[in-house]
């Protein structure tokens, strides 16, 4: 067995630099694992787990990565950029026909993570390599599927809404 006992580490153990990495490394771990656990294919899982809906159609294979501005242009608005995180940004932008959220990805596993999350809330998304928006409909997004490419899920929100309180 292998004892931690070197004077240099133990004063390090509980230092803020340790307890950083370990809590980045214990978060990382549970992504991995939580990413790790969804098996199957990505069309199986997302329409078998919380009411997701995917259209597997040939065209989500054309659908190349694509920035926000990118996204935004395609549609005709210029992007509000309202969200720059470390693996994703977030915009809003309007045209005459829809407000839409556009995002973009770093990673394939990083949009998988927030598309899951964003169930909790419900929605409609076109969703392509990297990249996803939401706009007003079902239908106005099958339309914009055949300029864009990608595939539309439609998450549906855990649980019923929420009853007024009495009190």
């Amino acid at each position: 067995m292998v004892q931690l006992s070197h004077p240099a580490l133990a004063r390090r153990s509980g230092g803020p630099l340790v307890r950083a990495l370990t809590s980045t490394a214990l978060t990382v771990s549970c992504a991995l694992l939580i990413g790790g656990c969804a098996g199957g294919s990505a069309p199986d899982a997302a329409s078998s787990v919380g009411g997701a809906e995917a259209d597997t159609s040939p065209s989500a294979a054309t659908a190349p990565p694509r920035t926000v501005q990118q996204l935004a242009a395609t549609v005709g608005c210029t992007a509000e950029l309202t969200t720059n995180a470390a693996d994703y940004r977030q915009a809003t932008c309007k045209t005459g026909e829809a407000d839409y959220v556009l995002l973009d990805f770093d990673t394939a596993e990083g949009q998988r993570a927030w598309l899951d999350y964003a169930q909790m809330y419900g929605g409609v998304y076109l969703v392509g390599d990297r990249w996803a928006l939401s706009a007003k409909s079902k239908e106005y997004m099958e339309s914009l599927r055949a300029t864009i490419g990608g595939t539309v899920e439609e998450k549906s929100s855990y649980g019923a809404a929420p009853t007024p309180s009495n009190r």
